[in-house]
C-alpha cells in the first residue's frame, strides 16, 4: 500500500492547547494510506518538550504575569517560543511511511522559493547562513508517527530571550555566546509574509504528495478534539508533579541534557525523575523505571542504564550516560 490520500489542515485559532489536542486528533486518526500535512500558530506561548521541567526551561510566572501560556508537546526536545510572526508545521503518517528527509524536503523547497539557500543542519534543524530559523522534533508511534516544526518569519526575539531559561553549559555545548545570536528571522532575508509562506509550504506539499483535501478545525470531530484539549491545557500535563528530591544529579552530552531527580531510602532510590531535552523520548522516559529500586551507587546505576532495552540508535547515548555514572563515584 502506498499514500494515496494527503490533506492539508490550517489552523484557524492561535491557543497552544487546542493546536496540539488537534495534532494529537490527527494522529490518532491518520489512515495508514495517507499523509497529513497541518499548518498552525500559537500566540504568546513558550512550548517545552514532553520529558523537560517546566521551571527549568521557562520563566513561568513572567510569561503568566505577561498573559502567556506554558504548553507541553507530545514528542521530545527542547523549550521553544511562539508568536504570531512563528508558523508551525507538522506531518502525520503512518510509520511504515516516515521520510524525514522527504518530509523536511517539502519545508526547503518552499523556503528556497523565495530565492533562499537554506539546508538542514544536525538532528533537527533548518539552517541559513549557519543560523537557525527552523527546530524540529519527532514522535513515533508502533503505528503512526509524527514529525513537526518551527518556521521563524518575524518573531519578537527579544521575548524569545526573555522568557526561555538555556543554561550555561547548553550554549557551551552549541557554541554561541545566546540564544538570540543563533536564530534568525526570514523575513530579515527575504520578502516574505505569513500568507506567502503558508501559499508556498502548500503548493511544495502538493507538489512532492499530491493535491490534497484541503480542511479546517471544524471538520474534525470536535468532541474528539475537546476530550484531548482537557489534558493538554491542565496543570498537571503542563507542569506536573516535581517533589523535593534528595539528590539531583544532572549533565549535558552532545545529544542534550539529562536531569535525575532521586528520593533515597536505606540507599536505595524509591523515586526517579528524569528531565532532559534529548531527541530520544523513549529512552529517557524509560529511565526513571529502570532507576527505581535500584541502589545508589554508581556501578550499579550504570549496570541498569545499560540493561536498558533500545535500538542500536540509543546504544551510544546508553554508554554515555553508564559512563558518566561510573565517573560520579558514588
Amino acid at each position: 500500500m502506498a499514500i494515496t490520500r494527503t490533506r492539508l489542515v490550517l489552523g484557524t485559532g492561535t491557543d497552544p492547547w487546542y493546536n496540539l489536542a488537534l495534532e494529537e486528533h490527527l494522529l490518532d486518526t491518520v489512515r495508514k494510506d495517507e499523509c497529513v500535512f497541518y499548518l498552525w500558530q500559537n500566540q504568546h506561548t513558550v512550548v517545552i518538550g514532553k520529558n523537560q521541567n517546566a521551571w527549568r526551561e521557562c520563566r513561568t510566572d513572567l510569561l503568566e504575569q505577561e498573559g502567556g501560556k506554558l504548553a507541553r508537546r507530545s514528542s521530545g526536545g527542547g523549550a521553544v517560543y511562539h508568536d504570531l510572526g512563528n508558523l508551525n508545521f507538522t506531518f502525520v503518517v503512518d510509520r511504515e511511511y516516515y521520510d524525514l528527509h522527504r518530509q523536511l524536503g517539502v519545508i526547503l523547497q518552499a523556503v528556497n522559493s523565495f530565492g533562499l539557500s537554506a539546508s538542514f543542519s544536525g538532528r533537527n534543524d533548518l539552517v541559513l547562513n549557519d543560523q537557525k530559523f527552523s527546530g524540529n522534533a519527532f514522535l513515533q508511534r508502533s503505528g503512526e508517527a509524527l514529525h513537526h516544526g518551527t518556521l521563524l518569519l518575524h518573531v519578537d526575539m527579544s521575548k524569545l530571550s526573555r522568557y526561555l531559561q538555556v543554561s550555561a553549559e547548553k550554549m557551551q555545548a552549541k557554541g554561541v555566546a545566546s540564544v538570540r545570536s543563533r536564530v534568525t528571522n526570514l523575513c530579515d532575508h527575504a520578502d516574505i509574509t505569513l500568507k506567502r509562506m503558508e501559499e508556498a509550504l502548500a503548493d511544495s506539499f502538493a507538489l512532492e504528495y499530491g493535491k490534497p483535501d484541503v480542511l479546517a478545525p471544524s471538520d474534525l470531530d470536535r468532541d474528539a478534539v475537546q476530550k484531548k484539549y482537557e489534558k493538554y491545557s491542565s496543570w498537571e500535563w503542563n507542569y506536573g508533579k516535581t517533589p523535593k528530591f534528595d539528590i539531583t544529579l544532572d549533565t549535558r552530552f552532545a545529544w542534550g541534557g539529562v536531569e535525575m531527580g532521586l528520593s533515597l531510602n536505606c540507599g536505595v532510590i524509591t523515586e526517579c525523575r528524569v528531565f532532559s531535552d534529548a531527541m530520544d523520548q523513549a529512552f529517557v522516559e524509560n529511565l526513571a523505571p529502570a532507576l527505581t529500586g535500584c541502589p545508589f551507587s554508581s556501578c550499579a546505576m550504570a549496570e541498569r542504564v545499560r540493561g536498558l532495552a533500545c535500538g542500536e540508535d540509543t546504544a551510544c547515548i546508553r554508554e554515555e550516560l553508564a559512563d558518566w555514572l561510573m565517573q560520579k563515584g558514588f
